[in-house]
């Protein structure tokens, strides 16, 4: 027999598929703004403060954690994300969704290249990508010559790890279970690219800040021949966010360089690249700051640009020119040009107030389920080590199968989407991912619903 909360999620999943329904039959339906519904025309008319167009929505001073609950705000930020979708959405970890100023500036920088074609991208582009170039260099806090245009974090990274040049045959390298699995591939191939050997590790579960940092000082008093460790500031697995400042500076301290993934931090996270200690960083765009899809940048310390090697020879840019590591050829130039749209909304919502409303709609899920007795939450209850993105795991359930048969009972059950992730040493994870669209109640809802599952599996 079902409960009462497995079936009041199963009606409002039903409620859901019923709007989608209406809308693909009648095109009239209703737009799903997580917890928030607005209709089509309402989406559309006006332009202003708080009504989902092209104007942004500029903070009140208010100190963060106060407006982190001031839902009214919240509420005026939400409009500005036009969603339609028959789940409450917990999987904005894969890439964000664009606030409405980004797809107008999207549209519009996509009309002008197809208009004026090669005229535009021969004469007009350098200019303007030079000054998005300028202005990421200024939110991220470093100088544009230490910065070059990807399509993601991923590219970002495979670059500078391929490209790294300092090591020699009997050298060693190092990564965690916790880190990006395209990254991982690519620490790999530096046994064959350059002879070293390749020594993987698990970060310890339960993690403290503490123990992840003696853990990574273990690692590299243990294997005196790692000369590059990759670390990953927030974890696409667990979300646990690893103390990066402190292990890249006792790195470098043993002669060790680290690769920082910042792919799920910048944007989320409110913090400077000088803040990582690290002489290469690879940044996404078009998760957290909300670009179009395919869009990120690589760091790379301006002292440390000899390093790593021009990208296939590169020769359109001098070797001492950051973008000659890399070369993406011709790329989807409006997709560039619509950064800044995207920076600006990220700084009118504000660093500090994006983390802190991200860090409640998670706290408001996981301190209904902490004490739930066979679900682990994946990341301690310290403020230092995560944001919005937080794993789970239901005791015994480690297997690809169990998690799909979870994340299928959520959605079908409960109208609730999240996704399983695989890697994490002891056995795979549910990730769950709130944005700045979601609301309290769609946290409440996700909360009965694992205790739901907890019970079930």
């Amino acid at each position: 027999m079902l409960d009462s909360n497995t079936l009041g999620g199963r009606q409002h999943a039903v409620e859901l598929n019923r709007r989608n329904l209406v809308k693909g039959t009648a095109g009239l339906g209703t737009l799903a703004v997580g917890g928030l519904v607005a209709s089509p025309a309402q989406a559309h008319e006006g332009r202003g403060h708080g009504h989902g167009g092209s104007e942004l929505p500029n903070a009140p001073r208010t100190p963060a954690e106060r407006l982190a609950r001031d839902e009214r705000y919240w509420r005026s930020v939400a409009r500005h994300f036009r969603m339609d979708m028959p789940m409450t959405n917990f999987e904005n970890g894969y890439f964000g969704a664009n606030p409405q100023i980004v797809r107008d500036t999207y549209a519009e920088k996509n009309r002008i290249i197809q208009e004026q074609n090669s005229w535009f991208l021969r004469n007009d582009y350098e200019k303007h990508i030079t000054e998005v170039r300028a202005r990421l260099a200024k939110a991220v806090g470093c100088s544009v010559d230490e910065i070059a245009i990807t399509r993601g974090a991923t590219e970002a990274l495979q670059v500078m790890i391929g490209g790294y040049n300092k090591l020699k045959p009997g050298d060693a390298v190092a990564y965690a279970d916790l880190d990006y699995d395209s990254m991982q591939y690519a620490m790999n191939w530096l046994k064959e690219r350059r002879g070293v050997d390749v020594i993987t590790t698990a970060i310890p579960e339960p993690a403290t800040y503490q123990n992840v940092i003696d853990h990574y000082t273990k690692l590299l008093s243990d294997n005196p021949r790692i000369k590059l460790l990759l670390l990953t500031h927030i974890s696409h697995r667990t979300g646990l966010k690893v103390p990066i400042s402190e292990i890249s500076r006792m790195a470098a301290e043993r002669g060790v360089d680290t690769v920082v993934d910042a792919a799920h931090s910048w944007g989320h996270v409110d913090f400077d690249v000088k803040d990582l200690n690290s002489p290469f960083v690879g940044f996404n765009l078009h998760k957290w700051i909300g670009a179009p899809l395919g869009c990120g940048f690589l760091y790379i310390q301006k002292d440390r640009l000899g390093d790593i090697d021009r990208h296939f020879a590169d020769e359109d840019f001098d070797a001492d020119d950051v973008r000659s590591r890399i070369h993406t050829g011709t790329a989807n130039s409006a997709n560039y040009l619509s950064i800044p749209a995207a920076l600006d909304f990220h700084h009118a919502v504000g660093a500090a107030n994006k983390f802190a409303r991200l860090q409640y709609l998670r706290d408001r899920w996981v301190k209904q389920v902490v004490d739930v007795p066979n679900l682990t939450v994946m990341t301690p209850e310290d403020h230092r080590m995560y944001g919005a993105l937080t794993s789970f795991r239901i005791d015994g359930n480690t297997t690809r199968e169990q998690s799909v048969a979870i994340t299928d009972y959520l959605t079908n059950e409960w109208g609730v989407f999240t996704v399983r992730r695989g890697g994490v040493a002891k056995g795979e994870v549910i990730r769950v991912t709130p944005a700045l669209y979601n609301t309290p109640q769609d946290s409440d809802l996700l909360a009965r619903a694992l205790k739901a599952a907890a019970r079930r599996f």
